[in-house]
């Protein structure tokens, strides 16, 4: 994966979040690629939990101490050199330690918050088009949009999505008032500035329709003059009407607005809506590799060495798989995925989550006991049924021997959840590999024998057509292995019904229940549906 270069990323972060430092460059250029980031707080640097991130091409430290930033530093230089570490207020001795490895410091507006900055690196380098693949152009890229969208009408330019959480900007200049370099910095914006708004019905409009939106100048509460138009995907699916997505916001300078600015800002709305919708349907490049281990999408399994340490993953120690089903969940719950991950992460920091379809897998990599990730799967079943009101059904792998085992125990848990929605009597709520393997093993053989009918007996047929009650008692007698009283109570008859019975069949069939070939084709043929 090409990434983003360490200029290219700085560049759609803007002056208004982050600024390099010393004078603007870096040790080993701005043409470093930079393809993943780290959070990094004290507790992670103290305890020595940071290692699992130890891959990471950017980090940000946050709340770390200049004294513990410098051994940190030294530390991570002797595995890994990383491209950039963002500080608030970095010291000088961090910042000439830093250039004397070779990493770049760049520092970050104190008033912004670290989970919005964490928010918009990681969305610029899934979704910023990398300019030397065609595949990734500006159509996939709101920071390109955005910025393209300012130089032609002349003003600075902000996406938002439905919650409005800033996506992508334009670059700011000296004219940028308080309200959008707040937004940028994702602190809430001033409550007179949102107040005011509010009460015009300005929100209210954006959400209704297409048209865009002025919103005049107030000087006395510091705000410029400003172009809105809400952004709506098209109907989709189940989706009957347009769905209000965000919103794309234009600060006026001093410099006037484009005469056309209304009729480009429709435009805008629509490619907008239409790389939302894309981006939407796209995973994150982080999803995609946790896929790639699963073998969920193709991928060549020479590379799960590779991809573990981008992704800062052990690839040779035991790991647990863990496949929950969602068949049968409500449509209000299609982010159930994303609760499960919220769970996950709880319980451990390390834990990669992946979904397709109905299924949702859970990898927990370093995993030496399955004890407690069998009590916090039996938690979290228990949870989502009280607070959600689904069922769910979860298998669990253990142990896997590194990662490059993960993709098949994947295809093993399948196999299982497959069976189990089959014949969900037969395998519990939560179960192993080793559990269900041999139900597992029996109602594949019998969908195999069920799907090519010379494979079953023709006179099981004749005996289900002819006499059903004998066919069940056919089938209690094999599953009792001859043991009539057994057969009797599973009946409810007495043991004397079952023995006539089986005479009875024997003498219909023409043959003999003691030929021990003969039970093992009937019994697996009594197993097959009748409908089959």
């Amino acid at each position: 994966m090409p990434g983003v270069g360490l200029g290219q990323l700085l560049l759609a972060l803007d002056a208004t979040l982050v600024s390099l430092v010393p004078d603007g460059r870096a040790p080993r250029g701005l043409d470093l690629p930079v393809r993943s980031a780290a959070l990094i707080d004290s507790d992670d640097v103290r305890l020595g939990l940071a290692a699992a991130a130890g891959s990471a091409d950017v980090f940000f430290l946050l709340g770390v101490g200049d004294g513990e930033a410098l051994r940190w530093i030294d530390k991570q230089a002797r595995d890994r050199v990383p491209v950039a570490i963002f500080v608030k207020k970095p010291a000088e001795a961090l910042v000439a330690r830093a250039a004397a490895v070779g990493t770049a410091v760049v520092a970050v507006e104190p008033q912004a918050r670290w989970e919005r900055l964490y928010q918009l690196v990681n969305h610029v380098l899934d979704h910023h088009g990398d300019r030397s693949d065609p595949t990734e152009d500006s159509g996939t890229d709101l920071f390109g949009l955005a910025q393209s969208l300012a130089d032609r009408i002349h003003g600075m330019v902000s996406i938002e999505n439905a919650q409005s959480h800033v996506l992508a900007y334009s670059a700011s200049n000296d004219e940028a008032d308080e309200l959008r370099r707040l937004s940028i910095l994702g602190r809430a914006g001033p409550p007179e500035h949102l107040k005011w708004i509010n009460q015009w019905g300005i929100f209210d409009a954006l959400r209704a329709g297409g048209e865009v939106v002025r919103i005049d100048e107030r000087p006395e509460l510091g705000l410029r003059p400003r172009l809105a138009i809400g952004v709506h995907r098209p109907p989709a699916g189940a989706r009957p009407a347009p769905e209000f997505a965000g919103t794309i916001w234009v600060q006026q300078g001093s410099q006037p607005l484009a005469d056309d600015a209304d009729e480009i800002l429709r435009g805008a709305a629509v490619l907008a809506a239409r790389i939302m919708s894309r981006l939407a349907a796209r995973p994150s490049t982080h999803a995609r590799r946790i896929q790639q281990l699963l073998g969920l999408v193709d991928g060549d399994p020479a590379e799960v060495v590779a991809i573990a340490r981008e992704l800062g993953l052990p690839a040779d120690r035991t790991a647990t798989l863990i496949g929950f089903d969602t068949t049968g969940a409500e449509p209000g719950h299609a982010r159930l995925a994303d609760v499960m991950a919220l769970s996950a992460s709880a319980f451990r920091p390390d834990a990669q989550v992946a979904a397709q379809a109905s299924r949702v897998y859970v990898l927990l990599p370093q995993t030496s006991t399955t004890r407690s990730v069998a009590s916090w799967v039996r938690g979290t079943i228990g949870a989502l049924r009280t607070e959600l009101g689904v069922e769910l059904r979860a298998v669990i792998a253990a142990p896997v021997a590194g990662l490059t085992g993960v993709a098949a125990a994947r295809a093993e848990v399948d196999r299982v959840l497959d069976s189990a929605a089959r014949h969900p009597v037969s395998i519990g709520r939560v179960t192993s590999l080793a559990e269900a393997r041999t139900t597992v093993l029996l109602d594949e053989i019998v969908g195999l024998i069920g799907s090519d009918e010379r494979l079953v007996d023709p006179r099981i047929r004749e005996l289900r057509a002819r006499d059903p009650v004998l066919a069940e008692t056919l089938r209690a007698y094999l599953d009792s292995f001859g043991d009539a009283g057994l057969a009797a109570a599973w009946l409810q008859v007495h043991p004397n019904t079952v023995r006539y019975r089986v005479r009875r069949i024997e003498k219909l069939l023409s043959v003999s229940l003691a030929d021990p070939e003969v039970r093992l084709l009937f019994s697996l043929g009594l197993r097959v549906p009748d409908d089959v």
